[in-house]
C-alpha cells in the first residue's frame, strides 16, 4: 500500500522530503511553460490573443482536473508511476512547441486539432504529478503540513516561470529551445526519482534506460533547435530566411526570394521589397504634401523605417519622432546593412528620434503637437493591437495634432475587410475628427486602405516630391474614389470596452483564409 508507515512529525525534514518538494517546484515551473508555450504559439499563428489564451488555459486546467481525478486509480508502485509520468511529460511537453511549429508549416489544416490534443495530453499528465507526489510524501509528513508545503512550492514554481517566460526565456532561447529545456528539467526530475527510490523500483535497469533515452532525445532537440525552426519556417515562408528573432512582443522573420526581401511579424506579411514603395508612398505623401510645409512629424509603429524614408523627402521636416514598441525592430532596420539600405538609412538620420515604448502610453503623456502623424500599426488581429484602433486612442491622437495637422492611419483592405475598414472611419469621426478615406493597389496585399484624420477638411495637394515611383498629382484623386463593392457600410464605434473591430476583422479575413 502507499501508506506503510505512520507520520513522523517529530523529525526534521528528510532528504526524500526535501528532494520531492524541490521536484514540485520544478514540476510546476515546467507545467506552466508548456501551457504558456501553447497559448503563445496559438496567438502567434491564429491571432486574437485573448481568445487563444483563454481557450488554451481553460483546456489545460480542465485536463489537469482530469489527471487529478485519474490519479485515484494509481494505487501501488507510486514512485514508478511518478517516474514514467515525468518522462512522458518531458517528451511530449518539451517537444510541444517544435511539433506545433512543424505542424503549422506542413499540415496547417490539422494545427488546431493537434494543438488542443497536445494540450489535453500534457495537461492530463501534469494533473497526475502533484497528487502522486503528495501521496508519496504522505508517508512522512502530516496532512496539514503536506498540503501547505506542496502548494507553496507549486505556486513558487509558477511565479518564477510566469516572470521569466516573457522576459528571459523566449527572448534569449526562443520558443522551441525553451520547451526542450524544461522538458529536460522534467526528465531530470525523473532521474532524481530513480535515484531516490532505487530500492523500491522494480526493473530499475529499464527505468534507467528510459531516462537516458529521454534525456538524449531532449538534449539532441535542444542542440538542433535552430535546424527545426529553419525547417518549419522555410516551408511556411517558402523563401530563404535571412533573419529571424523572437522578442517579448512578436516573432520577426525577414526572407529573401523572387519578391526580394519580405518582413513578417507573427507570420503576417508587413512588406515585400518589390512593391513596398506603393504602400509607403500612398501612406505618407497624401498627408505630407497636403499639409504644405510640415516641420514636426511623428510615426507610430513603422519600425522598419520605410515611412520615415518617405517623410525625409520633404526639406521642411526638422524632426521625426518614431514611436515603436519593439526595440528589436528599430535595431534591426538600423544596423542590418541590407535592411537599412531598403529604408535609405533613414533611422540613422540626425533628424530622427526613436522612442521604444507603447504608442498608447506615449500619447497619454504630455508632449509636443505634430504637423503630421503617420500611424502604421499592424492590422487589428488581437486585442493588444485593437486598442490602437479605438476611440480612446484617436481622442489622444487628436490632442497631439497641430491646428492644421493631418494624421493618416493604415486601415486594412476595404475590399476584403470592408466592414472593418469603415469601422475605423466611424471610430475616428466619433471623437470629432474628419475622416477622409482612400485606397491603393499593392500587389502583395491587394486593394489596401488608409484614412486621413484631421480637424479641417482634407485638401488635395497640387504637387508631390520629385522621384516618386507610384504617386503623381494626376492619379492621386483616383485613390479617393470608392467603387460600389468598397463603398461605405454602417458600422459601430470601436471602443476599449467592446473591441468590436478585432471580432469583425477576424470574421472577414477568416472567410478569405478558409477559401
Amino acid at each position: 500500500m502507499d501508506t506503510p508507515a505512520s507520520p513522523l512529525p517529530a523529525k526534521g525534514p528528510q532528504p526524500v522530503e526535501i528532494a520531492l518538494l524541490a521536484s514540485v517546484f520544478v514540476v510546476a515551473a515546467c507545467g506552466l511553460v508548456y501551457e504558456l508555450s501553447a497559448a503563445a504559439l496559438s496567438s502567434y499563428l491564429l491571432g486574437d490573443s485573448v481568445l487563444q489564451f483563454s481557450t488554451i488555459i481553460g483546456t489545460y486546467l480542465f485536463a489537469m482536473g482530469v489527471g487529478s481525478w485519474l490519479s485515484r486509480y494509481f494505487e501501488r508502485q507510486l514512485p514508478a508511476h511518478f517516474l514514467r509520468i515525468e518522462l512522458m511529460v518531458a517528451l511530449i511537453g518539451g517537444a510541444l512547441p517544435a511539433i506545433l511549429f512543424l505542424a503549422n508549416a506542413y499540415v496547417p489544416g490539422a494545427f488546431r486539432l493537434l494543438l488542443y490534443g497536445l494540450v489535453m495530453v500534457v495537461g492530463t499528465l501534469v494533473g497526475l504529478e502533484i497528487p502522486l507526489v503528495m501521496r508519496i510524501l504522505k508517508r512522512n509528513i502530516v496532512l496539514k503540513n503536506l498540503v501547505s508545503q506542496v502548494l507553496t512550492f507549486d505556486y513558487l514554481g509558477a511565479l518564477a516561470v510566469s516572470v521569466a517566460f516573457p522576459l528571459v526565456l523566449v527572448p534569449q532561447l526562443g520558443m522551441i529551445r525553451t520547451g526542450l529545456l524544461f522538458g529536460f528539467m522534467n526528465a531530470a526530475v525523473a532521474v532524481w526519482a530513480l535515484w531516490l527510490f532505487r530500492h523500491e523500483l522494480r526493473r530499475i535497469g529499464a527505468h534507467a534506460m528510459a531516462c537516458f533515452l529521454s534525456l538524449a532525445v531532449l538534449l539532441g532537440g535542444f542542440i538542433g533547435a535552430d535546424h527545426i525552426t529553419t525547417l518549419a519556417e522555410d516551408k511556411f515562408y517558402q523563401d530563404h530566411i535571412v533573419f529571424s528573432a523572437t522578442s517579448p512582443y512578436q516573432r520577426i522573420v525577414v526572407t529573401r526570394g523572387l519578391l526580394g526581401h519580405r518582413l513578417f511579424l507573427n507570420g503576417n506579411l508587413q512588406f515585400a521589397e518589390r512593391d513596398e514603395y506603393r504602400y509607403h508612398e500612398a501612406l505618407v505623401h497624401p498627408v505630407m504634401a497636403a499639409q504644405g510645409a510640415p516641420k514636426k512629424v511623428a510615426v507610430l509603429g513603422g519600425g522598419d523605417g520605410m515611412a520615415v524614408r518617405e517623410i525625409l523627402k520633404y526639406p521642411s521636416v526638422e524632426s521625426v519622432t518614431l514611436v515603436e514598441l519593439d526595440p528589436n525592430m528599430t535595431q534591426l532596420f538600423t544596423a542590418h546593412e541590407t535592411l537599412a539600405r531598403l529604408n535609405g538609412h533613414s533611422l540613422s538620420s540626425p533628424k530622427v528620434k526613436i522612442i521604444n515604448t507603447d504608442a498608447f502610453q506615449w500619447l497619454q503623456q504630455p508632449g509636443d503637437t505634430y504637423d503630421v502623424i503617420v500611424v502604421d500599426f499592424p492590422d487589428p488581429t488581437n486585442f493588444a493591437i485593437g486598442k490602437l484602433y479605438t476611440n480612446s486612442f484617436y481622442a489622444l491622437l487628436e490632442k497631439r495634432l497641430s491646428a492644421s495637422g493631418y494624421a493618416v492611419i493604415q486601415t486594412t483592405s476595404p475590399l476584403v475587410a470592408r466592414k472593418s475598414f469603415w469601422t475605423v472611419a466611424t471610430t475616428i469621426e466619433s471623437v470629432g475628427l474628419t475622416a477622409t478615406p482612400y485606397h491603393a493597389h499593392v500587389p502583395s496585399f491587394g486593394e489596401w486602405g488608409y484614412i486621413i484624420a484631421s480637424r479641417r477638411p482634407y485638401r488635395m495637394p497640387d504637387a508631390l516630391p520629385a522621384g516618386l515611383r507610384f504617386l503623381s498629382p494626376a492619379t492621386l484623386p483616383l485613390m479617393f474614389d470608392f467603387p460600389l463593392d468598397m463603398a461605405r457600410v454602417p458600422t459601430e464605434v470601436n471602443r476599449l470596452s467592446n473591441q468590436i473591430l478585432v471580432t469583425t476583422y477576424e470574421q472577414e479575413w477568416g472567410k478569405v483564409m478558409a477559401h
